[in-house]
């Protein structure tokens, strides 16, 4: 199973430009994925920036811009910010998470992430997207999430808050409930123990919501970062102020990690950064599990 992620900014570019064909073509020369985890993707944010929008006019529904892209696969979406518009269109500004994938998927949960009160900082909710998808490898799931930038309490929380997930599915895995009837919204509520969290945690790496993030779960298994189990010893690839100078004024750093749960780190085949994409302000990874 091959696996990219990618906080794309809205397919804004180095250059200012926003294009979704090109964030695509770009993973697809990656891998030929078959799961695709994006952060930051928006619908409705498409007037100019003064009007609510953002930076290089982004389309008005990027999810259904995906979808025309990736015909052959299913694309869902998680909402995290959701806000009134500011300009001339009624269209709400939405600003989310998204995974597209040819596998075929079971269960899909659309977590809200804990947002604890920090006054002194800008936030926004943050959400997780987890899909249960049927892989050659065997069922698991995948969760796309995006953490908080500004407010370490509020990253904290979402760190607490995706490990307090991570043992509810494992729960389910071990007692799961069998469906009412098969035409019931009251399906079976198993869920694979083996799972790939990925995303922008906006922690640096080793930094204290990256360490949390290792720590044992109880009655689970614990997460193992894809990439270290894949380059062990070497200097941590940065997936972020590469190029974008002006929003990453302190230079590379990495803050973009694939998960995995411990058994499926065996599986681990590769799993790389790419250096040299300019077509977002972050790095894309890829993973490929056997």
């Amino acid at each position: 199973m091959k696996l990219v992620d990618w906080n794309i900014q809205w397919g804004c570019g180095v250059d200012g430009r926003v294009d979704l064909g090109r964030i695509v073509r770009e993973a697809r020369a990656l891998c030929d994925f078959d799961v695709l985890c994006l952060q930051e993707v928006t619908r409705g944010f498409n007037e100019e920036p003064a009007a609510g929008g953002l930076k290089g006019a982004p389309s008005p529904d990027q999810f259904a811009e995906l979808a025309a892209l990736l015909p052959e696969m299913t694309v869902l979406d998680v909402i995290g910010s959701d806000l009134p518009s500011l300009g001339a269109s009624r269209h709400r500004r939405q600003f989310g998470n998204a995974i597209a994938t040819r596998l075929p998927v079971r269960q899909v949960l659309r977590h809200s992430l804990p947002w604890p009160a920090d006054p002194a900082k800008p936030s926004m909710l943050r959400v997780a997207l987890e899909a249960v998808l049927e892989a050659d490898i065997g069922p698991l799931r995948v969760i796309s999430t995006h953490l908080e930038f500004y407010s370490e309490q509020q990253r904290l929380a979402q760190v607490a808050g995706l490990r307090e997930l991570h043992q509810e599915a494992c729960a389910h895995a071990r007692a799961p409930a069998r469906g009412e009837k098969p035409d019931s919204p009251f399906a079976d509520t198993a869920r694979p123990v083996g799972a790939i969290l990925c995303g922008d945690f906006n922690s640096a790496f080793q930094g204290t919501a990256y360490r949390r993030m290792l720590e044992p779960i109880a009655d689970a298994p614990a997460f193992v970062d894809a990439w270290a189990c894949a380059h062990p010893g070497e200097p941590r690839a940065a997936t972020v102020g590469l190029y974008d100078h002006e929003q990453w004024p302190d230079g590379p750093f990495a803050c973009d990690f694939v998960f995995v749960t411990q058994g499926l780190d065996t599986r681990i085949a590769s799993c790389d950064v790419d250096p040299q994409s300019r077509s977002s302000d972050h790095q894309p990874m890829w993973l490929e599990l056997r």
